[in-house]
């Protein structure tokens, strides 16, 4: 008969296993292959699913119409079924992150949404889902998960932030009472405040790919050397650009951001990208460039051109209105409107 994969047997099983794909997606992730990423996280997702519980443990594998049930993870009685959510839960988180990057921002919060059914409080899946929101210009919604994840852990830096500018733009646009149109932020129990606050600080290594967690970016506990040298090198790329080689201005950017995540670099690699033809990365650069600064202009022309050439017309739409939000006679940006509105 013919071996369950990662159920024992033959190294060609082993290697279908859950934590085997998972691996895999987290090594693909590292190298910026998102969608190879996000398609070993499903392969895995879908394996547990085949499997029953991820692993052994009493009732493996009985279904119910058609769907095996996993139960929400419980802090306080883990079982068989709470690591089966766990592992769920954490390949959900990992493929939201690839959705993130990918700029799609719909599918992160539907991933993430889920990844929090089974494990309530997941301090990853929350920042995700907040910067999915903010992207999406849901800032509510987005200042409702800073604020819960700084309920779980009050030393997320990356929440602080994010609830920092939540508020300057919930100010902007609802007024000084703005506060009173939120929806209700959860209380969370102490006993995830317990389980969560020391993973937050751990190596971001075990489960997830490292690039995505916030707290854990590269730049967070950047000294002033590094800050200085990022703007050398930023300005290097600069040059590089003048003189229309945007192949090695891309490698003096990707430099400079290992030492300081900043607005302007990312939205500078993406000019580059789109001169290179390479349109997916520059969409992930202006995400990211537009996690950090939601209004930025250049951020959102850049990446309505990228996503106009991928031939999303409806999202390039979508961004040369919320620019032109900002700046209403942008002229740039009617005319690309224009092309779009032809497509």
């Amino acid at each position: 008969s013919r071996s369950r994969p990662g159920a024992g047997g033959s190294g060609g099983a082993m290697a279908e296993s859950p934590s085997a794909l998972r691996r895999a997606g987290n090594e693909e992730f590292r190298r910026g292959q998102y969608g190879p990423a996000a398609a070993l996280y499903t392969r895995a997702l879908a394996l547990l699913e085949a499997l029953g519980t991820g692993g052994p443990g009493p009732g493996g594998g009985r279904r119910e119409g058609g769907r095996i049930p996993v139960k929400p993870f419980c802090r306080l009685c883990p079982g068989a079924g709470d690591t089966a959510a766990e592992e769920r839960s954490v390949l959900l988180a990992n493929r939201a992150a690839c959705h993130l990057k990918d700029g799609a921002c719909s599918l992160c919060v539907a991933d993430c949404s889920r990844a929090l059914e089974l494990v309530p409080f997941g301090i990853k899946p929350l920042l995700r889902r907040a910067a999915a929101y903010e992207a999406l210009e849901r800032y509510q919604l987005a200042y409702v998960d800073y604020k819960t994840v700084l309920q779980v852990d009050c030393g997320v830096q990356a929440a602080h932030d994010g609830v920092n500018r939540m508020t300057k733009a919930l100010l902007e646009k609802d007024g000084t009472n703005w506060r009173q149109k939120l929806p209700p932020i959860p209380s969370v129990p102490v006993s995830a405040q317990m389980r969560w606050s020391v993973p937050s600080a751990a190596a971001p290594g075990a489960n997830t790919p490292p690039a995505t967690t916030p707290q854990g970016e590269p730049g967070e506990n950047r000294t002033a050397a590094g800050t200085e040298r990022a703007r050398t090198l930023k300005e290097e790329g600069n040059e590089l650009v003048k003189k229309g080689n945007h192949k090695k201005a891309v490698e003096k950017y990707s430099e400079s951001l290992k030492l300081n995540q900043e607005c302007a670099t990312y939205t500078n690699r993406a000019l580059c990208y789109l001169a290179l033809k390479q349109y997916k990365e520059a969409v992930q650069d202006c995400t990211e460039a537009l996690r950090l600064d939601p209004k930025n202009v250049k951020a959102l022309y850049r990446r309505a051109q990228a996503l106009k050439e991928l031939k999303d017309y409806k999202s390039s739409i979508a961004d040369i209105k919320s620019l032109l939000k900002t700046e209403p006679k942008n002229t740039a940006a009617l005319r690309l409107l224009q092309e779009l509105n032809r497509a």
